[in-house]
């Protein structure tokens, strides 16, 4: 097995998928975002300190054959903003040659053609840079497109835990020959996150939060990754008691009014113009508690939906906000 061939094969852990020319496995088990948010529903408690393999999301369809590139890819084409994050945070940025439309960060990334869509991906459009790996995120038939071309392609969907993104950042990581640089993110990001969490505040009464993905008031219960990151604070999430279902509800100034949670959480400053100030005029919202004591954190679009390196920045963002609510006067 040549040199490429052992990389891909190290990254291929239970959230992956690598196929190369030849493979004729299909997989069947690929997971589907259709709700207004961008991570996937989970169910499982959240550990943010223990990097490991994830329950199976998808199924190896590693091939080996013949005529395989010798070395670790060269020329990778990523359609996933976070993986576009994960590899130039692992040193693998000299490796990427395209990036899809939405993949502005970091800046280096700004460098690389960025004339592909993520969401719509032109398969003819992406063999032009005649790619050695491509990185997507499993949400189109893309891979049997890639397989057809003989493309070596790697998944990443949208993690359901904290162990997810540690997963991909090693199979990346391996996949690049950046075993080391990915070992070492994960141990940092592990020990910031401990870091933020270590001198929480103590409540008689867990805080309620609103995160807030648009200005229609669509939000996120606690079985999404997002929502199980807030659970690391032990907040209590109002859109877990909102009816029809969905773990991206979209609920209704008269419920948020209602419940007035004691934090807001904007995650749509960027696409939406959002911010403590357009909050604070919102008819009846000089009513809710967060409004009322200034407890509204304007949070970055991009960093409150992807799953990278950057949800370290996330944490550290609630943290300051739980922070500040603790300091402020009872009564």
């Amino acid at each position: 097995m040549n040199r490429l061939r052992r990389a891909l094969a190290l990254a291929t852990l239970p959230l992956v998928v690598l196929a190369a020319c030849g493979d004729d496995t299909t997989d069947t088990t690929e997971t589907t975002a259709t709700e207004p948010a961008a991570t996937d529903a989970a169910t499982t408690e959240p550990d943010a300190t223990e990097p490991g393999a994830t329950e199976p999301g998808a199924v190896d369809t590693t091939a080996d054959t013949d005529g395989a590139a010798d070395e670790v890819p060269q020329r990778i084409v990523s359609l996933s903003p976070t993986a576009t994050e994960m590899l130039f945070a692992i040193g693998a940025g000299d490796q990427v040659i395209a990036v899809d439309d939405q993949s502005n960060f970091p800046a280096e990334a700004a460098a690389v053609a960025s004339d592909l869509s993520g969401f719509e991906p032109n398969v003819e459009a992406i063999s032009a840079y005649e790619p050695d790996l491509v990185l997507h995120d499993g949400t189109t038939a893309l891979g049997d497109s890639l397989d057809t071309l003989g493309i070596p392609h790697w998944i990443g969907p949208a993690a359901v835990t904290f162990d997810d993104i540690y997963a991909q950042l090693e199979q990346l990581g391996a996949a690049t020959g950046h075993v080391a640089e990915a070992a070492e993110l994960v141990a940092q990001m592990t020990t910031d996150i401990d870091a933020a969490l270590a001198s929480l505040p103590e409540f008689e009464v867990a805080p309620s939060f609103y995160h807030e993905l648009d200005p229609t008031f669509y939000s996120v219960t606690s079985n999404t990754f997002i929502g199980q990151v807030y659970s690391l604070f032990g907040l209590r999430n109002v859109a877990d008691t909102a009816e029809g279902g969905s773990d991206y509800p979209q609920l209704s100034a008269e419920f948020l009014i209602s419940q007035s949670p004691d934090l807001i959480f904007l995650a749509d400053t960027k696409c939406c113009g959002e911010s403590i100030d357009t909050v604070a005029v919102r008819p009846g919202w000089d009513a809710i508690a967060a409004v009322a004591n200034g407890d509204v954190i304007e949070l970055d679009d991009d960093v409150a939906s992807r799953w990278g390196p950057r949800v370290v920045d996330l944490i550290e963002t609630i943290a300051a906000g739980v922070q500040a609510l603790a300091q402020v006067p009872a009564g």
